[in-house]
């Protein structure tokens, strides 16, 4: 059975990983006979958002590994413990959480740092030429990390996150929700979801066709 690490960042989508967009990744590797073994960094949150109001709670902390734990239904793994010769492939939903907590491309936009232990099983997977998706926001840790390998990524059509992935030494290409970009040279694969998704359908469609990809370039 196939092996693929799904990298948490937290649970919702203003502070943490998209819920729907880890939802769907779960299902579909179920679905393609793979096993999903969810991860998150042992670091603090950003920040902690209310998601009914839209706005931060001040004063207030959280973990991203526990917070991922609830996506993971309690089965999360510590990132750190983690190696990537343990598994055959890497996903990173998206959410906020990418862009607060994996890294601070919400704050410093194309001159964003990645977190270290992040950046590091990312680029393991890269060097041993194992596949990697992402998706939503996700693509901006992509970039930071392998821009220098002028890496092929989308993150839909945002001129914004495009200029900001392009500074960063990556290639945008600008794609549809329901669909995918496929880096073969470096075996990345990712989708807008929901960068540009209005409804869950599309946004699924997109997934399922990353997850397939993925899984097929193992």
């Amino acid at each position: 059975m196939k092996k693929v690490a799904v990298l948490l960042s937290g649970s919702g989508v203003y502070d943490g990983s998209e819920i729907y967009e880890t939802t769907f990744t779960l299902l579909a590797l179920e679905a393609a006979g793979a096993e999903a073994i969810c991860c998150a960094p042992d670091i603090p949150q950003h920040h902690v958002v209310n998601h009914a109001t839209g706005e931060v709670e001040e004063g207030e902390g959280r973990s991203v590994l526990i917070e991922s734990a609830r996506l993971a239904r309690g089965k999360v793994v510590d990132l750190a413990e983690l190696s990537s010769s343990d598994f055959d492939a890497l996903i990173l939903p998206g959410g906020f959480g990418a862009a607060k907590n994996l890294s601070n491309y919400s704050e410093k936009g194309p001159d964003c740092s990645v977190d270290p232990g992040v950046a590091s099983f990312v680029r393991a997977f890269h060097a041993k030429k194992k596949p990697i998706g992402m998706m939503c926001i996700a693509p901006v840790i992509g970039a930071a990390v392998l821009g220098g390998s002028g890496i092929r990524l989308t993150i839909g059509n945002d001129q914004e996150a495009a200029s900001a992935l392009k500074s960063l030494g990556a290639q945008h290409v600008d794609c549809p929700v329901d669909e995918i970009v496929v880096d073969e040279s470096n075996q990345v694969v990712s989708t807008p979801a929901y960068m540009l998704g209005v409804n869950m359908i599309g946004v699924k469609t997109g997934i399922d066709r990353l997850v397939a990809k993925v899984i097929e370039m193992i």
